[in-house]
């Protein structure tokens, strides 16, 4: 095996670079995006409004219009003829500027040679792969490892050619108000976005559907966007939900709701008991302090992932838990931002 020359990058000598944005705070250029949320809740049309603006370079709210450009458009969900183009019509677009990677011999995916030669040849600045489970390919999208690697790949070809990326998600069945851990697969796909909003109903006016901001690494999180769709004049943006939160449209049962308050008091518990570095206790002793509490063990093993640093050692015949260094930590997820869970 040949030996890989070492380079090193002082970063005095790194320039500093400002982050172009499609839409600010929500959308960059040459980053990846991830949209997501239950089914039924809006994600396609929003997305084919996003497309279609881009075709036309209109404004999105609290912005200015902007030259318009082509848009390459993926979804392994929805029939081109019978759903896309009927909704792109309606949304005004110019149906030029939107492309589709055939498919038909063979599948895509993310790290697919045929996505970078058909930005270069549409100069297209933006790319939607809807939903992103069917693009990843034969991996297991709860590998982080494998998770990193793809997605990873797929931000240095965005950031190469300055084209936004936007991966549709749908949320998994977990049962919690935590947002950050409602994404399906692993939570590095998160971890590798740069942006993530959240999309859902307000419960108490389903026509109404309302974007959160729900992480944002390169500037502050925006305010709350709203639309709204109608069967006569289809999607349109509306004003005045902009203080909605990720909690006020995630549809969570009441008895999680109150599980995920047994959670946090662990979790409370937990920081007190680790507070002292190089704290180590038996893991039968941490689970019959909480107990006292009231807390059950499952509760415990639950909150201990929301702890950062918190894991657990072999020490003889018994487990103890302990706070490991950064150094020490193996697939600890870095996006330690998400961490704690809120309620």
């Amino acid at each position: 095996m040949a030996k890989v020359e070492l380079k090193l990058t002082k970063l005095e000598d790194v320039e500093l670079e400002d982050v172009k944005w499609l839409w600010y705070p929500y959308i960059p250029f040459g980053k990846v995006t991830v949209i997501q949320g239950d089914p039924a809740q809006g994600k396609t049309h929003l997305l084919l409004k996003i497309a279609a603006q881009c075709t036309t370079g209109d404004a999105f709210p609290d912005t200015k219009s902007f030259e318009p450009f082509s848009v390459i458009y993926q979804t392994a969900e929805d029939g081109l003829g019978d759903t896309i183009k009927p909704r792109l019509i309606k949304s005004g677009a110019d149906q030029s500027r939107i492309i589709n990677i055939n498919e038909d011999e063979l599948p895509l995916t993310v790290i697919d040679e045929r996505i970078e030669e058909a930005i270069i040849r549409t100069g297209a600045k933006l790319i939607i792969f809807d939903p992103i489970q069917a693009y990843m390919g034969k991996i297991d999208i709860n590998s982080a490892v494998e998770v990193r690697r793809i997605l990873g790949k797929l931000g240095k070809m965005a950031e190469k050619h300055e084209c936004a990326v936007i991966l549709i998600g749908h949320l998994n069945k977990r049962e919690t108000v935590n947002s950050s851990t409602r994404g399906m697969g692993s939570m590095d796909i998160r971890a590798c976005a740069r942006s993530v909003l959240l999309v859902g109903r307000l419960k108490d006016d389903p026509n109404i559907r309302v974007i959160v901001h729900d992480k944002s690494s390169l500037a502050p999180e925006g305010d709350s966007v709203a639309f709204e769709l109608d069967m006569d004049r289809g999607f349109q943006w509306v004003d005045g939900y902009e203080d909605i939160t990720a909690i006020d449209i995630l549809s969570i049962p009441v008895k999680a709701k109150k599980d995920n308050t047994k959670v946090m008091q662990a979790v409370e518990i937990l920081k007190d008991l680790f507070k002292d570095p190089g704290t180590v206790i038996p893991a039968t002793e941490v689970f019959a302090i909480l107990a006292k509490e009231g807390i059950k063990e499952s509760t415990v093993k639950t909150a201990k992932k929301y702890v950062n640093g918190l894991d657990s050692d072999k020490s003889g015949k018994e487990w103890v838990w302990l706070i490991k260094t950064e150094e020490r930590k193996e697939g600890v997820n870095s996006d330690t931002d998400d961490l704690p869970i809120e309620i």
